[in-house]
């Protein structure tokens, strides 16, 4: 069977380099016996080595052009390919339990990849792959840095972050415009938000929709124009300042002071 080929409007682009994909799949060495989801294996390149490792795998791919061409390559994949869309899958159909997800990722779509990812956080011990060097920036990037947004706070609430190494887009089929890189997400010990969770995610959110600005005036689609938790030193702030515990503590101020009587309490 002929190569797959690359389509521009699911966003592939084929890794060539072996030793990339097998650095990628040992990204998962230190959850063995852990089910894996590979999302958008194409041809395989990755595929092949999470299955030298025995994962107990499955394979979400949209192209209907690499399904044929993954059962024919892969035997091992027989029953083990999900022809969808991984967005809009219920990921706890496929596995009741804990898994880990991998894969390179399309770069149109990789940023709600990872907003998917923390749906399923509780199920999630490790996400690994590959995708544009911006967005992995942007996801390991620590407070006080430019590129650290509303994906860097959500994230980095449920995982620890490492980017682990910038690969060229010469090992490509297309090669993109830009550089791709590798991270690890590793999920930390925090079972719980030390406030709202959804309060939270609207105050990181409404928090950065203005960055340039002082929380005090970003968060006034919240709290209005003149509220009494504005004395806080807090609202002095740009978003791009604040730890996710700073997020939190800002949460609960938040949450104390919304107008009207729909304040939200911590949850326990």
């Amino acid at each position: 069977m002929p190569a797959v080929k690359p389509k521009k409007f699911l966003g592939q682009h084929f890794l060539k380099d072996l030793d990339i994909a097998r650095r990628i799949a040992d990204t998962l060495d230190d959850f063995a016996g852990v089910p894996v989801i590979e999302v958008g294996p194409g041809m395989g390149v990755l595929t092949q080595f999470l299955l030298e490792k025995e994962k107990e795998l499955t394979a979400v791919e949209l192209d209907k052009e690499s399904v044929p061409y993954l059962n024919q390559h892969y035997p091992a994949l027989k029953g083990k390919i999900v022809e969808a869309d991984f967005l809009k899958l219920d990921l706890s159909d496929i596995y009741k339990g804990q898994f880990c997800v991998i894969g390179n990722y399309p770069y149109n779509i990789s940023s709600q990849i990872f907003f998917k990812v923390l749906e399923y956080k509780d199920q999630i011990p490790c996400c690994s792959g590959m995708l544009q060097k911006e967005v992995a920036e942007r996801i390991a990037a620590g407070p006080g840095s430019k590129t650290y947004g509303i994906l860097s706070v959500l994230l980095q609430a449920w995982y620890d972050i490492e980017y682990l190494f910038t690969v060229s887009e010469k090992v490509f089929d297309p090669p993109p415009k830009v550089k791709s890189a590798v991270v690890k997400l590793v999920r930390n010990g925090r079972n719980s938000l030390d406030c709202d969770e959804r309060l939270f995610k609207t105050v990181v959110k409404t928090g950065f929709n203005q960055r340039r600005k002082t929380l005090r005036n970003s968060l006034k689609p919240l709290l209005g124009k003149d509220n009494e938790a504005y004395a806080s030193p807090i609202f002095d702030e740009r978003p791009e300042r604040l730890s996710v515990s700073d997020f939190e503590k800002l949460t609960n101020i938040v949450a104390a002071h919304l107008p009207g009587s729909n304040s939200v309490k911590k949850q326990d």
